[in-house]
């Protein structure tokens, strides 16, 4: 079993070998039209956590899938602990020792947590027969080293996102593994998750093992990683020991120009009218929930996974039964039982994942951003396609939706672009409450700092803002007020400019975590 125990960083340094595990050198892969990574050179060493960087189609996922043998490069060559690694597809690099914790997930939801983890590879008794004691042994192990308390028999299909991501990353240490591939690791994670993989990672790079970290989260790169490589639009534009650097010289690298994530000072006046109340509301799983966001203001949802958050979001929304209580719109009642009810109201609701529940993403941009709102697009039931593209033109200019053509379908576009194209709906509707789970998540730096302007933007206009976000620096930097909640009931307030991280978590910690602590 791993020991979890924090590993300093210089310990990590002084066991790096000389000789690289992995050398890429002079690598590209073009698709259609596109060059995705261009003449790229790196090395990672044994015992490394080394990041990588970029905006949203910098190139970051497709080096991945090259190293990870799921693409073949164009040109280029790979050593791996000075011998050629040329792997034709992803079971060449697994054998290798490579393996890759893929941010789009693999698992298969209708099997449970141990036939995942050893798909297809199942451990077998004398007889030839799979061995499940032993399978469920093997697991057992795994999800105790990650600390994730489930049974290994229990279905993917009932875990939490957060869980999910848990049980990629057991799938991916099943391996005999000597470089580890972690794309977006803590997109789903608590921060105790999110901690507790950084003391696994450590452990593991202090045993010889090297880690290649893909994330747009800064904060998480100082925290983890030895050294950082930086891409922009396919290229290399730094590689940086991490003692030596600082975030601005990083975004400076990946986006090229200066960004801000400073709070807003700027508050809504208090006789502002309020354009959303809820009061005493319950819809299972929310208990007790009571809050109010003003026009014009950014109300952030605060609290750790499982709080609630979500659910009472899908109250309003109409998308969730709520059992009782008062959910107004500028005053009026609302009672929704469809999203329908709610969207004939003002109300709109950018979901948490954007691929799963919100966009379709075989379809254009066109028709992504004309879906919510087909009535003002239609003449007796018929799209018309020059009110379409008018729409879509407008607030592809507006919200910077970088795209060779609007008909492009959205599953090419990058995460960032895609956030666009949801809000691009929503606001086609001139929403006068838009509700938005998770605005940034899986969204590069550059983007996260398009969408705060967009967000501030539309506050600005009038627009009563109600985000949930995980993230506590963007909950203090894009709110004016923060409503925390914990065990699905909201247990208080906060002003943005009093509030700080550890209130914030003191507020949404339960009662019963804080007494097992004791």
């Amino acid at each position: 079993m791993l020991d979890t125990k924090k590993v300093p960083k210089e310990k990590l340094k002084s066991k790096q070998s000389s000789v690289p595990r992995l050398r890429v050198e002079g690598i590209t892969k073009t698709f259609p039209g596109v060059v995705a990574v261009q003449d790229v050179s790196v090395e990672i060493f044994p015992g490394e956590i080394h990041a990588f960087v970029g905006e949203n189609g910098a190139g970051k996922s497709t080096l991945m899938h090259v190293i990870a043998g799921v693409y073949r490069p164009d040109s280029g060559s790979m050593l791996l602990d000075g011998a050629p690694y040329e792997p034709s597809e992803e079971m060449d690099a697994k054998n290798a020792g490579v393996a890759m914790v893929f941010q789009e997930g693999s698992l298969f939801p209708p099997l449970n947590i141990s036939e995942n983890i050893f798909a297809g590879r199942q451990p077998v008794n004398r007889i030839g027969m799979i061995d499940f004691t032993d399978m469920s042994s093997k697991t057992r192990e795994l999800l105790r080293d990650l600390d994730l308390d489930v049974d290994s028999s229990t279905l993917v299909s009932s875990l939490s996102p957060g869980q999910k991501q848990l049980v990629e990353i057991a799938k991916a240490l099943s391996h005999q593994v000597q470089l580890l591939i972690l794309d977006e690791p803590t997109s789903s994670l608590t921060i105790t998750e999110g901690r507790n993989l950084f003391r696994i990672l450590r452990h593991l790079a202090d045993n010889g093992v090297a880690i290649i970290y893909v994330t747009h989260r800064l904060a998480e790169i100082f925290e983890v990683a030895d050294r950082v490589t930086v891409l922009k639009d396919g290229k290399v534009t730094g590689v940086r020991v991490i003692s030596k650097t600082n975030p601005d010289e990083l975004i400076q690298l990946e986006v090229g120009r200066e960004l801000s994530f400073a709070p807003s000072e700027v508050r809504v006046e208090k006789t502002a009218p309020v354009a959303l109340e809820i009061e005493d509301l319950v819809a299972s799983p929310v208990l007790h929930a009571s809050l109010s966001v003003k026009a014009g203001e950014i109300v952030s949802l605060a609290g750790l996974v499982g709080a609630g958050r979500t659910e009472l979001c899908e109250a309003i929304f109409g998308l969730r039964k709520r059992e009782s209580g008062h959910i107004r719109i500028n005053g009026v009642e609302l009672d929704p039982k469809h999203p329908k009810d709610a969207m004939q109201m003002g109300v709109g609701m950018v979901t948490e994942d954007r691929r799963e529940g919100g966009l379709f993403l075989p379809m254009s941009i066109l028709l992504n951003v004309s879906a919510a709102n087909l009535e003002s697009v239609s003449k007796l039931g018929i799209i018309q396609e020059d009110k379409v593209k008018e729409i879509s033109t407008s607030f592809a200019n507006e919200l910077r939706i970088t795209t060779t053509s609007l008909e492009r379908q959205v599953k090419f576009l990058s995460g960032g672009n895609q956030q666009k194209v949801l809000l691009a709906r929503w606001l086609s509707r001139q929403p006068k409450v838009l509700i938005i789970d998770e605005p940034t998540r899986g969204v590069d730096v550059g983007s996260k700092s398009d969408l705060y302007e967009i967000l501030r933007r539309l506050a600005g206009e009038g627009v009563a803002l109600l985000v949930v976000s995980s993230d506590l620096p963007e909950v203090l930097a894009l709110s004016h007020r923060i409503v925390v909640m914990s065990e699905g009931r909201t247990v208080g307030e906060l002003d943005a400019r009093d509030a700080d991280e550890v209130t914030i978590l003191k507020m949404a910690t339960p009662e019963s975590a804080i007494l097992e602590g004791e």
